[in-house]
């Protein structure tokens, strides 16, 4: 556990000396946050029809997708996919650690370091605008810690996922260019969630992408049922429990098939 905890510790001081680089992105994302609130200010105001959610709730929800946008960000890991392309990778076969909780550590420090420098400041724009407004009690805003927590878990876990596809393909850049824009979709960050149609909704509720950001999201909002509160967290954890498992079978499997230069 120790050799993992330094990868995380490790990895994530150094991307945490990336300021400048996340006061770029904090920039960026509290530019396209005013954008997409106006855009779906107007749509709620050219229509009188009955929404599952108010304007201030997409609104805050809109501004916690830009402050947490580093969850649904799914490209492969660009240094093991080089490592992967160049044969390098036999280096990491050689650590005596198990090598997919490795590369899971990294793939958690990767999300983690950029999430805690841009998530802040974006947060605290967000409020002095009046756009978005604490957890109506602090219970409420327990329940969005634990889940947030969660739906990063569970994006390190997709994210090593991404980076194990890697394994099967020369050039790196199926899954990895596949996955991005349907994550992004389908976890609520373009359009949320309750906003697509019903029919839909049951199909949403399955996937595991809500757990990204969705369900703490909602929880934060006071959209979700206090009864619904609990069975979206233990989603949560069955998707992180079940690809994890998916993982290590799928890099079991690939490691069969890898060939290092030389032999």
């Amino acid at each position: 556990m120790n050799a993992y905890a330094a990868t995380v510790s490790a990895r994530f001081r150094m991307l945490m000396q990336y300021r400048g680089a996340a006061l770029a992105g904090v920039v960026t994302q509290v530019f396209w946050g005013f954008l997409r609130v106006m855009i779906f200010t107007a749509f709620y105001e050219s229509t009188s029809a009955r929404q599952p959610m108010t304007l201030a709730q997409t609104t805050g929800y809109l501004w916690l997708c830009q402050a947490f946008l580093v969850l649904v960000m799914m490209g492969a890991d660009s240094e093991l996919a080089a490592m992967i392309r160049s044969g390098n990778v036999a280096y990491d076969l050689v650590r005596p650690v198990d090598l997919y909780g490795y590369w899971l550590a990294r793939s958690f420090s990767s999300r983690a370091a950029p999430m805690v420098l841009r998530a802040g400041p974006i947060l605290l724009v967000a409020a002095a605008v009046g756009q978005l407004h604490w957890p109506a009690s602090a219970v409420r805003g327990a329940l969005f810690a634990v889940s947030i927590a969660l739906g990063l878990v569970l994006a390190s876990v997709m994210y090593a996922t991404v980076t194990i596809s890697l394994l099967w393909t020369i050039s790196g850049d199926g899954v990895a260019r596949i996955a991005p824009p349907v994550i992004f979709f389908l976890s609520g960050l373009i359009i949320p969630l309750p906003l697509f149609p019903n029919f839909v909704q049951p199909v949403l509720r399955t996937l595991p992408f809500r757990g990204l950001v969705d369900v703490p999201f909602r929880i934060y909002l006071g959209q979700m049922p206090a009864g619904a509160i609990g069975p979206g967290i233990l989603q949560q954890v069955i998707w992180i429990v079940a690809l994890a498992i998916l993982g290590r079978m799928l890099l079991a499997i690939g490691l069969k098939r890898v060939v290092a230069q030389g032999g």
